[in-house]
């Protein structure tokens, strides 16, 4: 019988996990701000445990610095909103612009284009019947802007509203948890464990911050010594896409190619604006980020990379944009709960070994 019941419960915990997975596909809604406000909180508590140690209350400190935060991100949207809009509404003359400064790769293509076509046409016959197509109008790319705008400010409020309230609530949840446990060794081992969580997820989260916020003021000063407009643009979003691994640096470095080509005239100069940009992010993560961060908090590339794609594909960008966090949070979870040691050992890196016993004595990274 004991076969039996082992390959029950690994049914249950693979259907429970497709559960779990199309929840998060259909609710993604409700589930992404709330992710968003609870990474904003552990990011931003050692910061208001700082502030306590000098008498300041949890609740003033959270609401300083989740209203810098929102200063913050308001204020780059109105910074680049007037030229993210001037790029929206002549998108069609700069795409006319860069297939023109790209003709010679474009006919290559078309050529390519035409051939197969040709080959599908011998292929279907004389004899073949004309297929009637039905085409669906699309909505205009300004609606589209428009509507992924307020998606995002609802999404951003609602995160920054939870996250106020957790980091107002001081060690509320953490004493609630405590209490939960009825024997001493319980309750012990509980605080140390989510202490640990905290240091080490906030402690990420907090460094990763700064990095990209480095990394995007590099790449904006770059820009614009080589004379790319918009440079500022260009900055935000390297800030935004180095959140996202792999991906993230060859998409920036495709985009802001894509306008030097379009600006300037030579397009071997133009070269020179993604080059910079791939050198920059290609130093930060090969040198900056395993330096500053630690060899403790890092991932298993095989293990970011599905990561990225999984969350990428149930939630778009943003499941992109919060798939590694999402992963440091669950690697250190792992790490401090019986049973779960084999898969946070997986997520690591392959020198690097769980050790009950230290992760029990609570010790630090």
């Amino acid at each position: 019988m004991y076969p039996v019941f082992v390959g029950m419960r690994r049914s249950l915990t693979v259907l429970s996990t497709i559960a779990v997975l199309v929840t998060f596909y259909f609710a993604k809604d409700l589930v992404l701000p709330v992710l968003l406000g609870v990474l904003i909180a552990l990011t931003l508590s050692p910061l208001t445990r700082f502030f306590h140690k000098f008498g300041i209350p949890h609740a003033i400190s959270a609401i300083f610095l989740i209203v810098m935060t929102a200063g913050l991100i308001v204020g780059s949207v109105i910074f680049s909103a007037g030229t993210v809009n001037s790029w929206v509404a002549n998108a069609p003359e700069i795409g006319a612009t860069l297939k023109d400064k790209l003709s010679g790769i474009s006919e290559t293509i078309d050529d390519v284009r035409d051939a197969s076509e040709e080959v599908e046409e011998m292929a279907e016959g004389d004899g073949s019947k004309p297929v009637q197509e039905v085409v669906i109008r699309q909505p205009s790319l300004l609606d589209s802007a428009v509507s992924t705008l307020t998606s995002f400010a609802t999404t951003v409020a609602v995160s920054l509203i939870l996250a106020t309230f957790l980091l107002a609530s001081g060690d509320m949840f953490y004493i609630k948890l405590v209490q939960s446990f009825k024997s001493m060794t319980g309750k012990k081992r509980a605080l140390t464990a989510v202490y640990d969580i905290e240091r080490k997820v906030s402690r990420y989260l907090l460094t990763i911050t700064v990095i990209n916020a480095g990394l995007g003021v590099s790449v904006a000063i770059a820009l614009y010594l080589l004379g790319l407009d918009y440079a500022y643009i260009w900055g935000i979003a390297a800030f935004l896409l180095n959140f996202v691994p792999f991906v993230g640096g060859l998409v920036g470095t495709v985009l802001v190619g894509a306008s030097a080509i379009v600006q300037f005239d030579s397009i071997y100069y133009a070269l020179a604006a993604p080059i910079a940009y791939q050198i920059l992010t290609g130093v930060e993560g090969q040198f900056v980020t395993p330096t500053l961060v630690g060899r403790r908090l890092e991932m298993n590339t095989v293990a970011v990379f599905l990561t990225v794609v999984l969350w990428g594909w149930l939630w778009g960008i943003p499941g992109a944009l919060v798939a590694v966090p999402f992963l440091v949070v669950f690697k250190v979870i792992c790490e401090n709960f019986d049973g779960l040691e084999t898969i946070a050992n997986f997520l690591g890196k392959s020198d690097e070994k769980v050790d009950p016993a230290k992760r029990n004595e609570g010790e630090a990274v």
